[in-house]
């Protein structure tokens, strides 16, 4: 089936946001709060797509069902970048099987290792003298795996930065004297995985890691599916070079906020974008037209 390009209009539309964080990765709301949240600001449809987890898809579709909130099954998994450009990037999940056994066993195996990249993380802090432990970064671990912005948290909450992202730029940031490569499986991986997991793979903010044809072509040889062309850090200006690349090698055009929820004073990023619903029913379409039944 032949993917189509979207453009974002106005109107009367109906909006989604294919791009959602819950407190069972880096995400502050619950799965409840988040269907709240996106009724509140109006929209239709929205995606979970927590990272390397899925244990949130179940309560945020309960909820949805309770107030007329459409759930997209979802997830993000990282993936080794191009060198030099980038160390990582990151691929999007859409229609998972979320509840295969194969499945949630790959993903658990993929947390174990960021278990192991803590602890490396938390010698290298201690190696600079900072005085923090697990327990202190795990109070900020709600649910799912740990990562640097858990870290980031214990350290401003134990005066030693003054914020998170004071954090990164000391600390835990690329190359910085605490960092700690992460895990990731090459691309190609990832992709078959999600495909294996009967979902649609998307590229996410592809702006944001500096992309190139040459990377995306092969990304796209490999089954991806689509390109998330409106991101909340998307520049307007860069989108149209974007949208060229992704109608280059028939790929579907995505779009969602990245919200984690609450940020310190910062509101939201859900609700701040207006993609239409349009965008949802062409990933539909794909799905269907490629596995012959109805989601």
């Amino acid at each position: 089936m032949a993917k189509s390009k979207i453009v974002i209009s106005g109107g009367n539309e109906k909006y989604i946001d294919l791009h959602i964080h819950t407190n069972y990765s880096d995400g502050s709301f619950t799965p409840a709060e988040v269907v709240d949240y996106a009724h509140r600001v109006g929209l239709s449809a929205i995606a979970i797509t927590d990272h390397d987890i899925v244990d949130g898809i179940k309560e945020a579709i309960m909820r949805g069902n309770e107030c007329g909130i459409e759930i997209v099954p979802g997830i993000e998994l990282s993936a080794k970048g191009q060198i030099p450009l980038q160390e990582e990037i990151h691929i999007l999940g859409y229609y998972i099987d979320w509840e295969n056994k194969y499945f949630l066993d790959k993903l658990y195996l993929f947390r174990e290792k960021r278990k192991k990249r803590a602890y490396q993380i938390l010698k290298k802090l201690h190696d600079l003298k900072i005085k923090i432990t697990l327990k202190d970064v795990l109070r900020f671990v709600k649910k799912g795996s740990i990562g640097r912005l858990h870290f980031a948290k214990a350290l401003a909450e134990k005066g030693y930065v003054k914020n998170t992202k004071e954090a990164f730029d000391r600390y835990l940031g690329n190359m910085k004297s605490a960092y700690v490569a992460k895990f990731n499986w090459q691309p190609e991986e990832i992709i078959r995985f999600i495909l294996e997991a009967k979902g649609l793979p998307v590229l996410a903010h592809p702006l944001c890691e500096g992309i190139s044809e040459e990377f995306l072509g092969k990304l796209a040889k490999a089954g991806l599916v689509g390109i998330e062309i409106y991101h909340s850090r998307h520049k307007n200006s860069a989108i149209d070079g974007l949208k060229k690349m992704a109608t280059k090698y028939n790929l579907l055009f995505t779009g969602g906020s990245d919200c984690h929820g609450q940020v310190g004073v910062r509101s939201p990023l859900m609700g701040t974008m207006k993609i239409p619903y349009s965008v949802l029913d062409e990933l539909k379409k794909y799905k269907n037209g490629n596995n012959g039944g109805k989601i």
